[in-house]
Order: structure tokens, then sequence, then C-alpha cells
């Protein structure tokens, strides 16, 4: 048996898998998010390992005899979150988490510095680790004077299990300390975010080992005293060695509440000026890039709050076949947008309303919008040499055909829909244990999952579709010269 434990923000979640990669139990456990001050989001590291006590503890209960045969443990989480250690290994404060954007000046001030985005291939978002570390400095330097260790969410699980400072290269890439080409921690990006690399936790590889399970939990548990702990993954990372997107080329995207074009790549290839993330993929010698959306499938729950109808009433009531684009525009930045423009303050618009206009019409430019913001996203990594012919679909507006169509037309690209199973985060944590645990060859262990079905784009309506993604991207210079009026 295998164990995946993925932390995310809303709870943790354990997964057990046998041998031939069956899903034999999960469990979970709750959390909270802090918002102590507007655009703070921080969580207490002592409810992570209560939550994930509670998961595990849910799979003993009735799995106690398959929990007992664990070899291997994978772990995923929520990424960029910084956890503040003493030199006793002590927690100085509550983790600022990805989505605290507190540190916003601060980021500005280290993406202005062009070493940043040379060495770590990205854009400093405020979201991420470094910014929040040169904020403890200057707001609150008695905390930042004591710190002997930062530690990424899922790593402080780690050191809670194993007693070990490790982490692993692909949730390293999202700190802006990392030389993501080389793989390794960069002295001129820690130092001039007055840091040193004595504060970093020692680098592995996803699928290696990082250490051994401490005895008293592996009693509690039931478990051998052998069991190891994988280096495992950030949240995209993990989603997608669960996914089976790990060769060069192959793509998921996650149609979610935000969205995400997640493709792997056998080479570094940056863009930070399109606001793409290049990260270390999970795998050795394997990186990735992804292009992101704030507001995906929370376009349609805005749009279905707003008319009153349930969301999938309103993609019901367009039926099953993808026509040609109407005359409405809709742009998804109801909060702000992160590829390719890298603005927080935009916002979204409907434009060319007419009297005919009405809510089926709203929905379709909805959805339209949607699938153009992931184009932007395909035309993003295009720029950075990536080339993308399909991928798969995952997250809730994967169950909408028409959205699914939608996409695929225009993105020119075939969709594939994987048949039912559990294939995130805890699933692909649970996959790196298993090769930690085994040497397993990690290619054969990451194969995708079956296709349930698969979505060609309608060629007859590419041209329609072009010339309502260039008005489409028309759009946002206007409404955004608007706002600077």
């Amino acid at each position: 048996m295998y164990l995946g434990i993925d932390l995310g923000t809303s709870g943790v979640k354990a997964l057990l898998i046998d041998e031939r990669q069956g899903v034999v139990a999960e469990g979970k456990g709750a959390l909270d998010v802090s918002r102590p001050h507007s655009g703070w989001s921080e969580q207490d590291p002592a409810d992570w390992i209560a939550a994930t006590e509670a998961a595990i503890g849910e799979i003993g209960a009735s799995h106690a005899r398959e929990l007992a045969a664990v070899k291997g443990i994978g772990l995923s989480g929520q990424m960029h979150g910084a956890t503040l250690l003493d030199s006793g290994d002590r927690v100085l404060r509550p983790c600022i988490l990805w989505n605290d954007v507190r540190s916003f000046k601060e980021a500005a001030e280290l993406d202005a510095d062009p070493d940043f985005r040379s060495i770590s291939g990205n854009i400093v978002f405020a979201g991420f680790t470094a910014p929040k570390l040169v904020w403890v400095r200057n707001n609150e330097p008695m905390v930042f004077a004591k710190v002997a260790k930062v530690l990424l969410p899922k790593d402080y699980l780690r050191h809670w299990l194993t007693g070990e400072h490790v982490s692993e290269m692909s949730d390293s890439a999202g700190t802006s300390w990392l030389d993501v080409a080389k793989r390794a921690w960069s002295p001129t990006l820690l130092g001039k975010s007055g840091m040193v690399p004595e504060q970093m936790p020692h680098l592995i590889e996803g699928s290696e080992i990082s250490g051994t399970l401490r005895k008293e939990l592996a009693e509690r548990w039931g478990m051998d005293a052998e069991v190891v702990i994988a280096g495992g993954a950030g949240d995209n990372a993990a989603s997608a060695i669960g996914m089976g997107t790990v060769h060069p080329g192959s793509a998921f995207l996650s149609i979610g509440t935000s969205g995400v074009l997640f493709a792997a790549n056998g080479a570094y290839l940056p863009n930070p000026e399109s606001a793409v993330h290049t990260f270390c993929h999970a795998l050795p010698g394997a990186w990735h890039q992804m292009g992101v959306i704030l507001s995906a499938t929370d376009s349609l729950n805005w749009l279905a709050k707003v008319t009153g109808t349930a969301p999938a009433e309103l993609t019901f009531e367009l039926g099953e076949t993808v026509k040609a684009p109407g005359s409405i525009t809709f742009l998804p930045y109801l909060s702000g947008e992160r590829t390719p423009h890298n603005d927080a303050a935009i916002r979204g618009a409907f434009a060319g309303l007419g009297h005919e206009s009405g809510r089926a019409e709203l929905t379709r430019a909805v959805v339209e919008g949607v699938a153009f913001a992931f184009r932007d996203s395909l035309e993003a990594l295009k720029a950075a040499g990536t080339s993308v012919a399909r991928a798969s679909a995952v997250g809730g507006g994967s169950h909408s055909a028409y959205w699914l169509q939608t996409i695929a037309t225009a993105l020119d690209i075939a969709v594939d829909v994987p048949a039912d199973g559990d294939f995130g985060a805890a699933f692909g944590a649970a996959r790196l244990g298993l090769i930690a645990a085994e040497g397993a060859d990690p290619l054969a262990v990451c194969a995708p999952p079956p296709v349930a079905r698969s979505i060609e784009p309608r060629t007859a309506l590419s041209s329609a579709f072009e010339a309502a993604y260039q008005r489409y991207r028309a759009l946002y210079p206007a409404i955004r010269q608007s706002m600077n009026s």
C-alpha cells in the first residue's frame, strides 16, 4: 500500500492505493483560513497536523490492515506558503499563504530587479515566498531575526513526519529563490531577499526518498518502521503526476474555480513576460509551464448568482451543438488576471450587448470568454516554445460537453476526458510514494488514465472563432486604458 497526502487550503486529503494503483480508501480533514486584515491569508501549521491526523485516522478506522501495509508516503500541497521556524524548529508565526497579497509592494520591488526573472524564470508574484520574507523583515523584524528555516506547507508536514528539513524542485520553484534551470537554490536571489542558503531546506527530486517515518507515528498508525517519505510535489505538479502529464508536450486543462493550462517540458523554457509559470516538474530532468486564469467556472458561477439560475441550467440552455460566437464578448477578469497580463486591477466586462441579448447569449459569451482566456495561455506557452496538440480536461467545467467543445474549437486542439476516477494531487502524491518505496520506473508508474471520450475542434467554425478571439484580445487594452483615464 502507498499513501498520498495532499495539504490543500480548505483541507487535507489522504488517499491509499495498492500496488496496482487502485484506490483503496480515502480520508479528509478540514482546515480554515484566518484573514485578520484585508488581503491577509494565514493558517496555523498545527492545524495541518491535526487535519492530517484526522484524514489518516479516517482511513485507519475502516482500513486498518491496509494502512498498516503502507511502504511509501508521498506529499502534495498548496504552494508558496512561508512557514517560519526558529533554531529549535518552533513555528514563529502563522504561515502566510499563497493567496495572501500583503507583500505586493515587496514583490514589485524584487521583480524590478532583472536577476529574479533571469534566474528564477518567473515574475515575482505577491503570492510567492520571497516577498513574504521581505515583508516580515520590514514589518516583524523580531520574528525575522529568529528565522532559522523557511519551509513550504507540505514540507512542514514532512518535518513532522520525518524530522527532516527537505523540499523538492517543483514546490521550491515557486519561491522566487530557486535557480530553476540548475534546480538549486540561488545564493544571489536569497541574498537580495535578506536570506542565506542555510535557511533553506535540503533539495531532492519529487520521486526520491526524503526520510523515513518517525517511530512514534509508525506505531500509532500500525505501520512498519521503514516507511519512506517521497519528495512529493506542489499541488499542480502532483496533479500532473496523477494525470500522467509527464512526457514533453503532454498537457491538461483544469477547468475549476480558477483555470490552469499545464504542459510538461523536457527542457527549461521560461517566458516570464507573458506571466507564464515555468517550474521544475516532480520528476528528474523535467520542467513544466502553466498559464493561469483566475476566474474560470467562477465566471459562470457569478452569472448564475446574478440571474438566479443554477450554473448547470445555464449551460443546459445552450444545447449540445456549439455555434459560431455571437456579437457579445466577455472578459472573465472578475478578480484580475494572471496569464498573460499579470494585472490584479483589471476587471471583467461584457461588450457588444444589444436588445436581443438574453440570458442564453450572456451564458454563451461567458463560456467563450473563458475559452479565449485558455487560448491566451496557449499562445503564451507557444511563445515560449511549447507545442500542445491535445490536452486532458479535469475540474467541474469538464462535465459540460458544450464548454469542452468550445474550448477545443477556440484552442484548435483535441480535448480528452478521462474515465471516472481520482487523478488529483493526492493520487499523484501516492504515485510518488510508490516510486520512492519501490525504486520503480517513474514513466511506467505515471501512465495517463483511460480516456472516456475525445472532443475534436469544429474546424468549420475555426475562422469565426479566430475573429471572435481577435475581438477578445483587442478589448483588454481598451478596458485597461479606460481604467487609467
